[in-house]
């Protein structure tokens, strides 16, 4: 069933969508993609719409990400973690002027205040203005019954002001393996469920997010060869560093150069999540900065990262979750409309993504799956911290260096800074807890506790 790396390679996926590099020079794109309804150039015209092969939705190519939010704490300085409305509805009415017409939401974003907060703020607008995507995030046993997953399905149109959902997934496929999927979806009818609605237009798409264990995708595909069911979309982790070597980020994941070519050749849209790798790939090391801003100067590392998630033909949206103004204004201007990444380009990237695995950051992609923390440690924080300094130069590796005080001090500084000492690596007792919950499937115990020693050895002046 698996196709070959050469079979699957993304190089192919650019011939036949049309973009090839017009010029000699590494730095030229091509101002669209063959599939793509934008020709203007970049940042000055309409946003990027790809279409829905299934329905004929015009979907904007840059997706809104639901799974942050403004809150009122990010207003006052304080912990407050209410979602201020207000500042939701300015950031939604943005989008929608900008041309943004994909809103992707779950039950469980925001502690269980997304979906009714996006629902607020769309319900604004006309209802055939935008498209509405949600999950089913029975993740908990308790939620595994046919009617409680029922019931979050209903809650789900309440929150959201629609007797219908454009785009309904799956949530998180593939974590927990094959029993988790039998437990979830098929033992208890709710896949028959969901399949039903979609026949009486109650869901207009049907699809499923992935993570995790790649016999689940595998068998979720191979029913769709056996005429079981049709899936209309699936979601996926697509970015330059896991086009090939998600698997050596983390055993458990999988490349996405498979997974896009399964789909692809499937004829089903794909919808890209964590173009950024959580922001890793924002914040990338100095010498690939460098090298970038010598390519396309005044481009930033989330502009390569996204023209690279949205040149594949197959791709229907990118997400991006933007809960400041200047965020969403930046992502604009890059999909308004995309500059595709030519040939040259790609191989670039493909470069830097082999300089970046250099570099020793943990994989996290901070969707706080993994919190709270029973024991109090800011997990994604503690993660954060330690990518910045790994990619800013500032984690000292040898205090015979120069640089080391200022770089120790930087470490040390931020480290208390952005993370307050009671909940630091060092609280970790390693329950594990947290580890069944990480999509990446990061040991975030054993990644704490070498981040903890790490810390510790630096204020001793050890490192």
């Amino acid at each position: 069933m698996k196709e070959t790396n050469t079979d699957t390679s993304r190089r192919r996926f650019l011939r036949n969508a049309g973009i090839l590099a017009l010029g000699a020079t590494l730095g030229g794109c091509v101002a669209g993609s063959g599939n793509d309804e934008s020709s203007s150039a970049a940042g000055t015209g309409a946003m990027t719409l790809r279409t829905n092969p299934n329905t004929g939705d015009k979907v904007s190519l840059l997706g809104f990400g639901c799974m942050r939010f403004p809150t009122l704490g990010m207003a006052n300085g304080s912990d407050d973690d209410t979602l201020d409305q207000e500042a939701i509805n300015r950031l939604v009415d943005m989008a929608l002027e900008g041309g943004v017409n994909y809103f992707d939401t779950s039950p469980a974003y925001c502690k269980g205040q997304s979906e009714a907060a996006i629902g607020n703020a769309l319900a604004r607008h006309p209802r055939d203005s935008y498209f509405i995507a949600t999950k089913l995030s029975n993740f908990s046993p308790a939620q595994w019954s046919h009617e409680a997953g029922v019931e979050m399905f209903q809650n789900s149109l309440k929150n959201l002001h629609t007797d219908y959902i454009d785009y309904l997934l799956l949530h998180a496929i593939g974590m927990g393996g094959m029993d988790a999927l039998h437990g979830r979806y098929l033992d208890n009818g709710m896949l028959d469920y969901l399949v039903e609605q979609r026949k009486n237009g109650t869901i207009h798409n049907l699809g499923f997010s992935y993570h995790g264990d790649i016999e689940v995708f595998d068998y979720l595909l191979a029913m769709m060869d056996r005429g079981e069911i049709h899936w209309d979309f699936v979601q996926i982790q697509l970015n330059y560093l896991d086009w090939l070597h998600a698997k050596e980020i983390n055993e458990s994941n999988t490349d996405a150069s498979y997974l896009y070519g399964e789909l692809h050749r499937r004829g089903i849209p794909v919808v890209i999540m964590e173009p950024l790798l959580g922001g890793r790939l924002a914040s990338v090391p100095e010498p690939v900065l460098d090298k970038m801003d010598d390519l396309r100067p005044g481009d930033n590392p989330a502009r390569w990262a996204f023209r690279y998630a949205g040149t594949p033909e197959g791709v229907l949206t990118v997400l991006s979750g933007m809960a400041y103004t200047d965020h969403l204004r930046e992502n604009l201007a890059t999909f308004s409309p995309l500059q595709p990444c030519d040939e040259a380009e790609d191989a670039f990237l493909m470069r830097c993504a082999r300089e970046i695995l250099l570099n020793d950051t943990v994989p996290c992609t901070d969707c706080k799956y993994c919190m709270p923390c029973p024991y109090g440690v800011n997990i994604p924080g503690v993660f954060a911290h330690y990518n910045k300094c790994v990619n800013e130069g500032n984690a000292p590796r040898d205090n015979e260096d120069p640089r080391y005080a200022a770089e120790r001090r930087a470490f040390l500084f931020g480290y208390d800074r952005t993370v307050p000492r009671l909940r630091q690596a060092d609280r970790c007792v390693s329950c594990g807890t947290c580890v069944s919950h990480c999509p990446q499937g990061i040991n975030i115990p054993a990644q704490l506790h070498r981040i903890d020693r790490y810390a510790e050895s630096l204020r001793q002046g050890k490192v």
